[in-house]
């Protein structure tokens, strides 16, 4: 007969040595989780206040949610993103595509370099690429009141009026106080007004 008992020696030795060696991967993978619910809670919470809140309070909430949002959990995509923004701000545009091109490529699900890619097109007057990623931020993060307040522009810009006063009706529900809503808001409610009628 077989000695079982020296065959599961060293099985159950390497079983007990996996399962050290992964327990400490294990627990930062729930730290991570329990971080980003944190994260998720909190946003929940300011931008209910933002949809509510007076213009100075909206300002700064505003400003805290945007840096959530250029949170993306990587080296990699942080230093794509601040790239992609210094060759925006330097009006290197298509050095600013190349970079925010690597950044969706490398991070898909953060919907911050599908903005950044949409504005670095707006400036090159690439509309249908920049409505496109557009899209794709919010439909990563439909509260991403800049990306909607951008598609509505770009909607007005190429007269769509109806669906440009639509898309900023969805920003003035999520942040009523941002720059040029109510202008844009009040310009076409009689355009839109007179086409229902």
């Amino acid at each position: 007969m077989v000695n079982l008992r020296h065959l599961l020696k060293p099985t159950v030795a390497a079983f007990v040595l996996c399962v050290t060696a992964f327990q400490p991967s294990v627990a930062i993978s729930q730290q991570n989780d329990a971080a980003e619910i944190v994260a998720d809670s909190e946003l929940s919470r300011m931008m209910a206040e933002l949809a509510v809140a007076d213009a100075a309070r909206a300002e700064q909430l505003a400003g805290q949610i945007r840096h959530l949002w250029d949170a993306s959990g990587s080296a990699s995509a942080d230093f794509l993103l601040r790239r992609t923004r210094k060759a925006i701000e330097v009006s290197e545009m298509e050095a600013a595509v190349e970079h925010a091109t690597a950044l969706v490529d490398h991070a898909p699900e953060f919907a911050q370099g599908w903005a950044e890619r949409a504005r670095a097109y707006y400036a090159l007057d690439l509309y249908g690429p920049a409505l496109s990623d557009l899209e794709q931020v919010i439909a990563l993060n439909p509260r991403h009141f800049d990306a909607v307040m951008g598609l509505a522009i770009m909607l007005d810009e190429i007269g769509k009026p109806k669906d440009a006063y639509e898309a900023y009706q969805q920003v003035q529900a999520i942040h009523p106080h941002q720059a040029g809503l109510t202008e844009a808001l009040e310009r076409l409610a009689p355009l839109v007004r007179g086409q229902d009628l």
